[in-house]
C-alpha cells in the first residue's frame, strides 16, 4: 500500500469523524493517479451520505434575458465580445416567466432560478422591478424555492430580492482568483465576492461555484474551493466547459471524464457538508460516466436545458437517480 493510498484513508476517515482537510493535503490528493480515483470516490460517497443523505436537490433555470452582455468572459456565448449563434433577446414578459416556473415545478424541479445576462443590477432598473414582481407572483403561485442569478448586486438590490421571496442567490466566481484575469478583464474578482457577501447579509443562501476546463490547474480548482469554504456558501455548482464556437475558448482541450470525477471527489473532501451540484457540461464531458458523479459526492443537479445549451432529457436524469437508489 503506497503513501498516497494511506493518505486518502487517513484524511477520508478524519473528515468522516468531523475533521477537515488542509489545502496542502488536498493538493497532494489532487496528484492522485487514475487507479486512486475510486478510493477517493468511496470516501466522497460516504461523506455525501453521512452529511447530506441520499436526496438529490433538483433545480431548473429560466434564461429570462439572453445575450448582448458587455462583459468579456472568455467562455461565454452571451458576451457581446464574441460572435456565436446563441440566442439574443431582451427580458421576457413577466407572465411568461411565471408560466415557465409553474411548468418547471410540474416537471419535478424544487428550485427555480431566474437568470439574466449582463453585469448586474443596482435595484433601480426597470427590468429589475419586473423581475421582482415575477418573483412575488411565483412565491404566491408555486411551492418552488426561488433563486436568482442576475449578476453583481448592490446591497439594496439584494434586500429587494430577499423581500420578494428569493431564498437563494446564484453568483459563480467561475475560477480561482489567481486564474481569473486570464478569463475576464471587464470586471474584478472582488466585485463578485462583494455580491456574495451582500446576498448573505440580505438573508439569502448563496449558490456559488466554478467552471472547470478553462485551462486552470488542479491546484487552482483547490484554491477556489477553499475560498468558497471561507465564504461559507451553501451550494457549489460545478460546470464543465462546453466550448462554444466563436468564444475565446472554442478550442479548449476537454478534460477527461476521470479528471472531472476526481475534481468532484476533491470538492466533497474540501466541502463535506455543502450541496455540490452537477451543472452545465456534464452530458458532453462525462459521457457514460455521468452516474459516477454521484458516487464522487454530487448531491444536487440542474435539470432541463442550461442557459444557451441543451441538457439531457429530464426522464433520463430521473432514471439515473432511481438506478442509484437516490431520492429527489
Amino acid at each position: 500500500m503506497d503513501k498516497l493510498w494511506n493518505e486518502i484513508l487517513t484524511i477520508g476517515q478524519r473528515i468522516l469523524n468531523g475533521g477537515n482537510i488542509t489545502r496542502e493535503e488536498a493538493e497532494a490528493l489532487g496528484k492522485s493517479k487514475e487507479s486512486d480515483i475510486f478510493l477517493l470516490c468511496s470516501f466522497a460517497n460516504r461523506m455525501r451520505e453521512k452529511f447530506n443523505g441520499n436526496n438529490v436537490d433538483l433545480c431548473s433555470v429560466i434564461n429570462a434575458k439572453s445575450g448582448r452582455c458587455p462583459e468579456d468572459c472568455a467562455f461565454c456565448s452571451q458576451s457581446a465580445h464574441h460572435h456565436t449563434n446563441a440566442k439574443c433577446y431582451p427580458l421576457i414578459d413577466e407572465d411568461k416567466i411565471v408560466e415557465t416556473a409553474i411548468k418547471r415545478e410540474k416537471a419535478g424541479a424544487k428550485h427555480c432560478d431566474i437568470c439574466t445576462s449582463g453585469l448586474g443590477y443596482t435595484g433601480e432598473e426597470k427590468n429589475f422591478k419586473i423581475i421582482i414582481n415575477a418573483f412575488k407572483r411565483m412565491k404566491a403561485s408555486t411551492n418552488l424555492k426561488l433563486c436568482a442569478c442576475l449578476g453583481t448586486l448592490t446591497i439594496d438590490a439584494a434586500n429587494q430580492l430577499a423581500e420578494a421571496g428569493v431564498e437563494r442567490y446564484n453568483h459563480n466566481l467561475e475560477t480561482a482568483r489567481s486564474f481569473f484575469p486570464k478569463i475576464v478583464s471587464t470586471h474584478g474578482y472582488d466585485e463578485r465576492i462583494d455580491t456574495i457577501r451582500y446576498a448573505k447579509k440580505a438573508g439569502m443562501e448563496v449558490c456559488s461555484g466554478m467552471i472547470i476546463g478553462l485551462g486552470e490547474t488542479m491546484e487552482q480548482r483547490i484554491e477556489h474551493a477553499f475560498l468558497l469554504k471561507e465564504l461559507d456558501v451553501d451550494a457549489v455548482p460545478v460546470n464543465v466547459l462546453n466550448p462554444v464556437k466563436g468564444t475565446r475558448l472554442e478550442n479548449a482541450k476537454p478534460l477527461s471524464p476521470l479528471e472531472i470525477i476526481k475534481t468532484f471527489a476533491l470538492m466533497r473532501f474540501i466541502l463535506p457538508h455543502k450541496n455540490i451540484r452537477f451543472a452545465g457540461g456534464r452530458e458532453k464531458n462525462l459521457k457514460s460516466l455521468q452516474a459516477l458523479g454521484f458516487v464522487a459526492g454530487i448531491n444536487g443537479m440542474l435539470i432541463g436545458d442550461y442557459l444557451t445549451t441543451e441538457g439531457q432529457e429530464v426522464n433520463k436524469d430521473f432514471q439515473m437517480l432511481q438506478d442509484l437508489n437516490l431520492t429527489y
